[in-house]
């Protein structure tokens, strides 16, 4: 049996860092990974052709650019490099027409007042509001719930009468601030588009948060990539928590936490070796993962598993990968120099796609997030050629129909080529991962999903991952919910490995006693009785 101070369950982005603060603080750590690499869902290799590189999973990282939790880790001392598109997006209509993103905010303001005039001032607003509030927002957005400092410092920056117009502006659906904010399409176009990374539909409350965000951060610090492939971000986390004294296990998949009546003691691996934690076990993986296989149904009180039944995934994600001969022959000359495209319908189409999903049904014609890989990053491929992948979703209830999946990758390729003719005389090979190929390679992407749950209103803060505290502690004493499931959810920003690390630091601190008994006391009052009355 190994024994350490903590063991961390998974070696995603959120588990890297979860290891890398609490080996900084001079505790044993044992980070242990289920695959035979470390890195989650953002990992690259080597699969359609020699010397072409693929992102197996994530790609674009405009989070993990401008998230403090990494960017105060000192990645670029450990191999990290970014790169950058000359434009950060583009957005491309059947017709033709295609909204663009560039690198520079006025760049972006120009060629919006082409679309309408006056809507590139009201760009330059939003980006002038950002560079503002931006530090204390991210701060706010990525620390532990409530976000009391940051919040007031946001507060101290904006004032009573703009704060609330923000939070009203936040709180639209995304086709609404559109409609408030500009006149021409483009605007909306790029908006939207950015909001449709998310499960949340553009006409919901709640959507402009997301598309608002993404769009401020793309006029911030782009949508970088890392140099040579996602896996270099994971390998340059990895090699800085070595750094720190941390060890690794892959390989090695966690069958249970082992508890001391309502304490974390360790964790079971598939094998049957034990690993002994002193002082935490700190989990990025799953809520349902977590709760609902790798702790006994004993240990969970009755409101918790009932709560988890209502549990909301994000829906279930199809990726195709290529590799081209050729640059990729867009119509629109836009869309050339953008890493990251969006193609396949329009500010309309993206609600009729949403309402596709939410009903069952496949999207016809399907939003897809396109990326061209060697315009951001011309070491992935061969000078002349492209390496490029395309995803978009199903609903969950047709994540594993093989007919389905099967029709909506021709339904892809289909949306391709209607604005870059010629794409598929240009592929010389393809790689389809499936919702089921996804979730073999990582466990958390459970059926494809991306962001360990819903991003809707209902599924954030205090209710996510189910009502009750909106904080990585669990009801089990020394147990930390470090992955997406908890606040402040999807996205390589690393918060949710940060806060289940600051969490587990702070319980062994000078009050951590206190602490404790105080958590167990909140999670008693938000639980209630042990009794509940079946429905």
């Amino acid at each position: 049996m190994d024994t350490c101070d903590a063991v961390v369950v998974g070696a995603g982005p959120n588990g890297l860092v979860a290891a890398i603060a609490l080996a900084d603080a001079g505790w044993d750590v044992l980070l242990v990974e289920a695959q035979d690499e470390v890195g989650g869902a953002v990992r690259s290799a080597e699969v359609l052709a020699p010397g072409v590189v693929t992102d197996l999973f994530s790609a674009f990282y405009p989070l993990a650019a401008a998230s403090p939790v990494i960017r105060d880790l000192g990645l670029e001392s450990h191999g990290l490099t970014w790169r950058r598109s000359p434009d950060v997006l583009a957005h491309v209509l059947a017709d033709g027409r295609c909204a663009v993103m560039h690198d520079d905010p006025d760049g972006t303001a120009a060629r919006l007042d082409e679309d309408a005039p006056g809507d590139g001032e009201a760009w330059l607003r939003m980006v002038r509001q950002w560079q503002r509030l931006r530090d204390p927002l991210l701060d706010a957005l990525f620390t532990t719930f409530p976000p009391v400092r940051p919040g007031v410092r946001l507060a101290r920056v904006l004032g009573a009468a703009e704060g609330l117009d923000l939070v009203r502006r936040l709180a639209l659906p995304v086709r609404r601030l559109a409609a408030e904010e500009f006149r021409g399409t483009d605007a909306g176009l790029l908006l939207s588009g950015n909001a449709a990374h998310t499960d949340v539909p553009p006409d919901a409350a709640g959507s402009a948060l997301y598309g608002w965000l993404l769009s401020m951060l793309g006029q911030d610090v782009g949508y970088p990539v890392p140099e040579g492939g996602a896996g270099r971000l994971s390998e340059a986390m990895a090699a800085r928590y070595r750094a720190a004294g941390g060890r690794v296990m892959t390989g090695a998949a966690v069958e249970r936490v082992e508890l001391r009546g309502r304490r974390a003691t360790g964790v079971v691996l598939a094998d049957g070796r034990r690993v002994r934690a002193r002082r935490a076990v700190v989990a990025d993986v799953s809520a349902p993962a977590l709760f609902g296989r790798m702790l006994p149904a004993g240990a969970l009180h009755p409101r918790l598993r009932e709560r988890l039944e209502r549990f909301e995934w994000d829906p279930s994600t199809l990726k195709l990968n290529w590799a081209l001969s050729q640059p990729v022959p867009w119509a629109a000359d836009g869309a050339r120099q953008a890493g990251t495209v969006h193609l396949g319908v329009d500010a309309d189409g993206l609600v009729q796609s949403s309402a596709a999903l939410t009903t069952g049904r496949l999207p016809s014609p399907p939003f897809v997030l396109f990326g061209q890989m060697g315009v951001a990053d011309p070491t992935r491929c061969p000078p002349g050629t492209e390496t490029a992948w395309g995803y978009t979703h199903l609903p969950r209830s047709l994540g594993d129909d093989a007919g389905a999946v099967a029709a909506q990758v021709e339904a892809v390729e289909d949306a391709v080529e209607a604005v870059a003719p010629g794409f598929r005389d240009a592929v010389t090979a393809r790689l389809v991962q499936t919702p089921t190929d996804l979730q073999a390679a990582d466990a958390n992407l459970d059926l494809g999903a991306l962001n360990g749950g819903s991003s809707a209103l209902h599924h954030q803060l205090f209710l996510r991952p189910v009502p009750g505290l909106g904080r990585p502690e669990t009801p089990v004493d020394r147990l930390y919910l470090a992955s997406a499931s908890a606040h402040p959810g999807g996205g390589v920003h690393g918060a949710c490995g940060w806060n289940a690390a600051r969490a587990a630091l702070d319980a062994q601190g000078p009050v951590g006693a206190a602490r404790r008994a105080l958590t167990r006391t909140v999670w008693h009052r938000v639980l209630g009785p042990e009794r509940v009355s079946p429905r």
